[in-house]
């Protein structure tokens, strides 16, 4: 990447109390280097910061440049947030998926539906999903100098001529040596299998499952669980400490708080095709990575400089910094430990098509007796991964139980959750979650009497009905769940991401809609009250006649149900 890509990096949020707020960093301004070296995206911007001591070249709202000279804390962040996680512009997918849910979207929607990631940058800081097929040289050297692990990876199918059909690229064949790439390095990575009828089911989908689960090393995984992580703290602290120092403000780049919802649908569209529904579920408390995807990185392409600044460093970074690296990380790795496993974990989620899609592309929905067909093959593999390799080590997204008109398996089974954000047990703790927080509940009547029409995707109809139900057993409290599908989409079955604003007004216009609407928030574009298809709450909640609640998880959602009428003010 040249230098002269490098735009600087733009303040939108500066904490309270930091070293920056000291230094009188305002909104608006924007580093340029760091001990004169031009960071390339928040990787680069940790690490440098990490040092006790920083000369810092910044170019304020006003086009001024200034030149801070400070002392603080090995590794002590400066309290920022920037408008992007790379400042040197996305790195955009080279694919042609046919399942690819960037094509199968409307023309002349906001600009950013439409860009299609495949970064690895973005990979390890948020968990979004890359294919591998457009790295050079120079990007592979750079993970695994910087140890960037974990990646999660768009694996679909291991067989060559399936992948390259599928990714519509040649280069898609090189999977399984590419894994072997990070297996050699000791590096990790989480996959995904979007499936796809007819095309890597069957034989082909327990092939690609069988060649993944090669990849993993049980003792490895019993060693790993003690000290591998530990190990690499240094990095960690320095690369990826985002939650504390940096955080992509207004585009879906956040890292999850534990107990705030999760969206890895609605901020963006995922290239890859895959379309999960926690509906309003928070991630996990081990889980700390929001999904970054293809609209986290709306504004790349708007440099607020200009190239101005192009040509005042000599771009020498990036070697710089990987002599650092080399240089703190030698020797901390012992070759004689068991290698961790290198596919850490297997997700496989149910193609999602939309009306829009070309006519060409081959692809069939997922029927209810292809969902059966899928869950018991694959838990008959899980069972026998538990006897050999200790773990289930593949996961089933949620929506195939729904779609094959299955319970949900419980909650011990999916355990530390390794795909939540995959679709992959959302559902599972949603449910669990909203049933402790009811039971936690002290609210004994509603005063005075409320009714809220609850909307839900179709698919979530089972597994929710009996959270309204219980909502509605406390005097006072009606609550009707609204499952509906997008005709906006045209998909007999939707999970709640995918719902529009045209979708409610035009299902929901002859209904009785009693005090208002709660929706979830997962619905809307992150920050912002606007749904898939631009359509804004406060167009739907005036074409409807009604109030509209926002709820962000179960506390919230119960909140909205069962506070007094004076506190519970209405998003619409």
């Amino acid at each position: 990447m040249s230098s002269s890509t490098i735009q600087p990096a733009k303040v939108t949020r500066v904490e309270p109390g930091s070293i920056a707020a000291e230094l009188g960093f305002e909104v608006g301004d924007a580093i340029v280097s760091i001990n004169g070296e031009r960071p390339r995206d928040l990787i680069d911007f940790n690490f440098l910061c990490a040092d006790e001591e920083l000369v810092i070249e910044v170019v304020d709202g006003a086009g001024r440049s200034h030149r801070l000279e400070l002392e603080k804390d090995f590794d002590e962040p400066l309290g920022l947030e920037f408008e992007t996680a790379l400042f040197d512009g996305l790195i955009q997918c080279n694919n042609r998926c046919p399942f690819c849910f960037i094509d199968q979207q409307p023309p002349g929607k906001r600009r950013s539906l439409y860009f299609k990631d495949d970064d690895y940058r973005l990979s390890f800081l948020y968990g979004s999903y890359l294919t591998l097929t457009n790295l050079t040289e120079r990007e592979w050297e750079r993970i695994e100098r910087l140890r960037l692990s974990p990646l999660y990876v768009s694996v679909h199918a291991t067989e060559a001529a399936v992948r390259s059909r599928l990714l519509k690229n040649d280069r898609a064949g090189q999977i399984l040596d590419q894994l072997a790439w990070f297996r050699d390095r000791r590096l990790q990575i989480h996959a995904q299998v979007v499936l796809c009828p007819g095309i890597n089911d069957g034989v082909h989908l327990e092939r690609t499952i069988r060649d993944l689960a090669s990849f993993y090393n049980p003792e490895g995984a019993k060693r790993q669980a003690v000290d591998f992580d530990a190990r690499a703290a240094g990095l960690q602290a320095r690369s990826w400490a985002i939650a504390d120092s940096a955080n992509v403000a207004g585009h879906g780049i956040a890292i999850a708080d534990p107990d705030s919802e999760s969206d890895p649908i609605h901020n963006s569209i995922n290239a890859t095709g895959n379309v999960t529904d926690p509906s309003l579920a928070p991630a996990p408390e081990t889980q700390d990575q929001d999904r970054g995807l293809a609209e986290t990185v709306e504004g790349d392409f708007e440099p607020p400089f200009d190239g101005q600044l192009e040509g005042e460093f000599d771009g020498e970074f990036e070697d710089d910094l990987d002599e650092e690296f080399d240089e703190e990380f030698e020797g901390e790795f012992d070759e004689s430990d068991p290698a961790p496993p290198t596919v850490t974990s297997v997700a496989i989620v149910p193609v999602g098509l939309t009306r829009f899609r070309p006519s060409e592309d081959e692809l069939i929905p997922v029927t209810p007796a292809k969902a059966r067909e899928v869950i018991d093959q694959v838990e008959a593999l899980q069972a026998e991964f538990r006897q050999t390799l200790g773990s289930p080590f593949v996961w089933l997204a949620d929506e195939w139980f729904l779609i094959g008109d299955r319970p949900l398996p419980p909650l011990e089974a999916y355990g530390d959750f390794p795909q939540i954000d995959n679709g992959v047990g959302s559902i599972r703790l949603f449910v669990d979650r909203f049933e402790a927080a009811l039971d936690a509940c002290s609210v004994t009547r509603v005063t005075p009497d409320r009714h809220l029409t609850w909307v839900v995707g179709n698919t979530v109809e089972n597994a929710f009905a009996p959270l309204a139900h219980r909502l509605s057993q406390i005097p006072g409290l009606t609550v009707t769940l609204a499952p509906l599908r997008s005709r906006y989409w045209g998909q007999e079955m939707t999970v709640t991401g995918l719902l529009t604003g045209s979708d409610l007004i035009e299902q929901l216009g002859d209904r009785d809609l009693g005090d208002g609407l709660l929706l979830p928030a997962l619905m809307l574009k992150q920050g912002e009250l606007c749904f898939l298809d631009d359509t804004t709450v406060a167009q739907v909640a005036a074409r409807l006649n009604t109030r509209i609640w926002i709820a962000s998880d179960a506390n919230d959602a119960i909140a909205h149900c069962t506070a007094p009428d004076g506190l519970n003010h209405p998003d619409a």
